[in-house]
């Protein structure tokens, strides 16, 4: 009897979560997916209108702009963390001297709110402040750096903010698969003379394949939830020049009482997210059965 009771207890604990699981986001999840299908306005409705609200959806130009304006933001920021959180992972794993004092430089902005983070970027960036105006008092009073302002180039500005703050993260998960890799390695590298940068592109990258599946995974999560740095620096614009689908969400949904074309943008995005979860789950499961 006591071991029955000590199987279940595991079991009990996880309990809760499981519930909040199963009602918060699951429930959540299957009744945006009813609402997207109706004609709500302000208030839910019963009057089922099939995809009707999908192809309002995607007739609406400021809804195309947001997924343009998305998959550039995407592409960059992806590429730019990957790449920078990379390469600062392995700058720390050369047993510098204050290791973990450039850990925590690195990884502190990641802790920081991106309402806060994406309003000091706002005033960095603003056309006679910041850096800008930084440079002019220096002398140069014709440098321009007026991107914020800048239709063509206002996105880049949002993915320098979110790679400033989302690269430490992924220098601390690069670190840790790179301090799993054998030290041996390197050692027979420099033997053969083979140099440091092929001896990480061709043998220690292949060997953090599950590190950077997950820091791919994790990255795209936070490229579909862009939403607070948009608020913060841009407001989405001028005009539409940063707006992205979760403030046009979000905007339906608060401003402009269109819950049904609010729930359509959302499960919209929520359908990519789950292509990328479902092989990566899929792989890690038959890993855990092997």
């Amino acid at each position: 009897m006591l071991a029955r009771a000590n199987k279940l207890t595991p079991h009990i604990a996880l309990l809760p979560m499981a519930l909040t699981v199963l009602v918060a986001y699951i429930g959540a999840a299957l009744w945006t997916v009813r609402t997207s299908l109706t004609s709500s306005r302000t208030f839910s409705s019963d009057n089922f209108i099939g995809f009707a609200q999908y192809a309002r959806l995607f007739d609406n130009e400021r809804w195309l702009i947001s997924l343009n304006n998305l998959a550039l933001y995407g592409a960059l920021f992806i590429v730019a963390c990957m790449v920078l959180g990379f390469l600062l992972a392995a700058f720390i794993d050369q047993d510098v001297r204050g290791e973990g004092f450039l850990r925590t430089v690195f990884l502190y902005p990641y802790a920081m709110s991106f309402i806060a983070t994406g309003l000091v970027w706002q005033w960095m960036l603003a056309p006679g402040a910041g850096i800008e105006g930084a440079v002019q008092r220096l002398g140069l009073t014709d440098f321009r750096f007026d991107w914020l302002v800048d239709q063509e180039m206002v996105i880049y500005t949002i993915v320098i903010a979110a790679v400033w703050q989302a690269s430490g993260l992924v220098m601390a998960m690069m670190l840790a698969g790179l301090r799993g890799v054998d030290p041996e390695i390197y050692k027979a590298a420099r033997l053969d003379g083979i140099p440091a940068w092929r001896v990480y592109l061709q043998i220690v990258l292949p060997m953090l394949g599950p590190t950077v599946a997950t820091v791919f995974l994790l990255l795209c999560t936070a490229v579909v939830k862009l939403y607070d740095a948009v608020v913060a620096m841009t407001g989405g614009g001028p005009g539409t020049a940063s707006e992205v689908p979760a403030k046009f969400i979000m905007d339906h949904l608060f401003l402009r009482s269109n819950i049904a074309l609010a729930s359509a943008g959302a499960v919209t995005l929520l359908i990519p997210v789950l292509a990328l979860l479902a092989p990566y789950a899929y792989a890690r499961s038959r890993k855990a059965r092997a």
